[in-house]
């Protein structure tokens, strides 16, 4: 059991470490456009996941899904094509805190979502943690001039991405390659008109670019399939915790590689919405406590 939990948390920190150094790979993509990133990023995602699906075994459970499944996938796909390309966009315009603090805010945006449209009921810390939030995103909008746009996105496109992932019961790598392959025809549409309008950089910038370009499918599917191995076998606690590596070191990036510009008003905002991560995971810990001393005397 113990072993168990600790190869669950190597998977699980894995992943999380590998989406927190996304702002060192992306640029190396230029000067590939984000839109064309993000096709690049479909298809050779759908490639790897196929290849992963095939070697697992997992094809049959692709035929076998029922249309109703696809059509969730889909929309799933949608949700989180918008999650990339604005991810790309935000790390090749310098706006990498403008990335963490989207995913700052995208579990307590989740928490929100479930309640709206789930109607699961929210414990006084949860609702408390949404409202501080709030209070976050509306002090950086009128303290700063401007809506953050990049952060919200963001957000609500993983956000959503997650609600819908909840109407389908799909494997984890399945998944990922259904959605990927939904996308696909557009996307591949896409590099086909770029590169006939010869505007594309897959060929025309060298073998190396092209390589790069392939490895974004490797590059996104992997930390999915790292996650997917170590949190459904961690409690739901110590996911809730340890997610906040990603943003904590996208944010560290920002301050120390790209040196990106920080106002007084804007580091307050961090500030606020701190408050409401920590309220968020003490929750957590404190649900989990009471669910282990509830289940103590069964055992």
């Amino acid at each position: 059991m113990w072993g168990t939990l600790c190869s669950a948390m190597i998977y699980t920190l894995a992943a999380y470490f590998m989406w927190s150094v996304f702002p060192g790979f992306f640029p190396l993509l230029l000067p590939a456009g984000p839109v064309e990133i993000l096709a690049h990023r479909i298809i050779w995602t759908a490639v790897f996941m196929l290849i992963i699906v095939w070697l697992s075994g997992g094809l049959k459970e692709l035929r076998g899904l029922p249309l109703k499944s696809w059509g969730w996938l889909a929309a799933a796909s949608v949700a989180i094509s918008v999650n990339w390309g604005t991810y790309v966009l935000a790390v090749n315009s310098n706006h990498v805190a403008d990335a963490a603090l989207g995913y700052f805010i995208n579990p307590l945006v989740s928490v929100a979502l479930a309640v709206i449209f789930l109607k699961e009921r929210l414990r006084r810390n949860q609702l408390i943690a949404v409202a501080v939030a709030a209070v976050a995103v509306i002090w950086l909008t009128f303290m700063t001039g401007q809506v953050p746009l990049l952060a919200l996105s963001l957000a609500f496109s993983f956000g959503i991405y997650g609600l819908i992932k909840k109407q389908v019961n799909v494997s984890a790598a399945a998944s990922v390659a259904a959605e990927a392959m939904v996308m696909s025809p557009l996307a591949l549409a896409y590099i086909i008109f770029i590169e006939s309008q010869g505007t594309g950089t897959f060929f025309a910038q060298g073998p190396g670019h092209a390589a790069l370009l392939m490895a974004a499918g490797v590059v996104t599917g992997l930390p999915l399939l790292c996650f997917s191995a170590g949190a459904k076998l961690l409690p739901l606690a110590t996911v809730g915790m340890l997610q906040y590596i990603t943003p904590i070191m996208q944010l560290l990036w920002a301050v120390y590689i790209t040196k990106e510009s920080f106002s007084a008003e804007r580091w307050i905002g961090f500030v606020i919405l701190a408050v409401a991560v920590i309220i968020y995971v003490a929750d957590l810990l404190m649900a989990h406590r009471r669910e282990l001393r509830r289940r103590l005397p069964e055992s």
